[in-house]
């Protein structure tokens, strides 16, 4: 019996290791990226999702349509509604993303994507794959970019997250080996660490940033963090003029709340996991998860979202109109800036610093004592229609 158990495990080990090793190849013959000058029209998908997706999806189209009319008007831009990847669709055809979503989704340039659900165990929905991860896989979005920003604070931080490996690449492939026993896996490849590794350093060196951090657990987690902690030596002796450093995940999550040490910090780099819980930690500064937008970014197609979830609890309750829009607007800013559109992200950037910021005249409470996602977005068409933003933005920073 024993001798069985052991053979199915391994067995089942081995399909994995074939698996990443035909991955493996397929990294090596990466597309180049695009460029989005020669594009036209460059295609916007919008992905509605699931909860207060579609709330905050209205909204922040709104922003769109008003800072992109002229594109749009001269076939410059498109957007498109993506309404097929909601939980109850994908719980249809027993997929993360079905198949004519996914063919919707790689028809465009870029995605802006509201949250989607991602079912539990024990929840009443069947346990399919997070949409989130088999977007990520399905289109090699690699890299996972969240800014952080409070001005009053004196942080700047720029997280780069590796997307597609780490312990989320098999997560819904462990096995119990018996009742008493489970094993879940990581993995990651050498040109996985590489990729998102050097994006990391072309974003200080085009910033004029000379510090890059890199974050693992390579004292406890020694092959797959070592190998990380590797290709960051390697890649950083290309850039003599950025110093880096290493930090374990544990010590900092705590140093980013030391008042005197998290202002030193601009550019961090880690694998999977760890940028899971750094990002979300680090937006808690900028007044939550609710505000901060995320970029996946991958050699082919971009993916831009919110980074909090669907919120189902809000809708149960009523209160779906009270979600705050902030967050994807934040992501779309990203995408503007990723479509090459970096004079529009700016000021949309400048904008919703007034807004939720620096000014908040008008203030979302998740609930009938705060604003409206409808009148929040007011005030920002109103902000972004202000002639005098970038003053008001600087006077209003003192």
């Amino acid at each position: 019996m024993a001798s069985e158990t052991i053979d199915r495990a391994t067995a089942h080990f081995a399909k994995l290791v074939e698996e990443q090793l035909a991955r493996v190849e397929r990294m090596k013959q990466a597309e180049p990226p695009l460029d989005f000058g020669a594009i036209r029209p460059i295609k916007v998908g919008i992905c509605f999702g699931d909860g207060i997706g579609p709330i905050i999806s209205k909204q922040t189209m709104r922003v769109l349509e008003g800072l992109l009319a002229d594109e749009i008007a001269h076939g410059r831009v498109e957007l498109r509604t993506i309404e097929g990847l909601t939980i109850e669709n994908r719980v249809a055809h027993l997929k993360a993303i079905p198949d004519d979503v996914l063919s919707e989704l790689k028809a465009c340039h870029v995605i802006l994507k509201a949250p989607t659900t991602t079912p539990e165990k024990g929840g009443p929905y069947p346990n399919i794959e997070s949409a989130n991860v088999a977007m990520r896989r399905a289109l090699d979005l690699y890299a996972n970019v969240r800014p952080v920003k409070v001005p009053k604070d004196g942080i700047d931080w720029v997280i780069f997250r590796e997307n597609t490996e780490g312990a989320y690449i098999l997560g819904s492939q462990g096995i119990a080996v018996t009742d008493e026993l489970a094993f879940d896996f990581t993995a990651v490849t050498r040109q996985g660490c590489e990729r998102i590794i050097r994006m990391a350093f072309e974003y200080a060196q085009a910033n004029g940033v000379d510090r890059v951090t890199v974050v693992t657990k390579a004292n406890v987690i020694k092959t797959t963090d070592g190998l990380f902690l590797d290709v960051a030596d390697r890649i950083a002796k290309e850039y003599p003029g950025i110093t880096w450093d290493a930090w374990y995940i544990d010590i900092m999550t705590a140093k980013l709340i030391d008042p005197k040490r998290r202002t030193q910090f601009r550019v961090m780099v880690m694998p999977n996991l760890y940028g899971d819980i750094l990002s979300d930690e680090a937006a808690e500064f900028q007044g939550g998860v609710g505000t901060a937008g995320s970029a996946n970014i991958g050699s082919r197609y971009a993916m831009f979202e919110a980074i909090h979830g669907s919120a189902p609890r809000m809708i149960d309750e009523g209160r779906g109109e009270f979600a705050d829009p902030a967050s994807l607007m934040r992501a779309g800013s990203m995408m503007l800036r990723h479509m090459g559109l970096a004079e529009k992200a700016e000021r949309l950037d400048l904008a919703l610093d007034v807004c939720t910021l620096l000014e908040k005249r008008v203030k979302i409470t998740g609930r009938a004592s705060g604003a409206t996602a409808a009148a929040f977005t007011d005030y920002v068409l109103a902000t972004l229609a202000d002639p005098e933003l970038p003053a008001r933005h600087a006077a209003l920073l003192g």
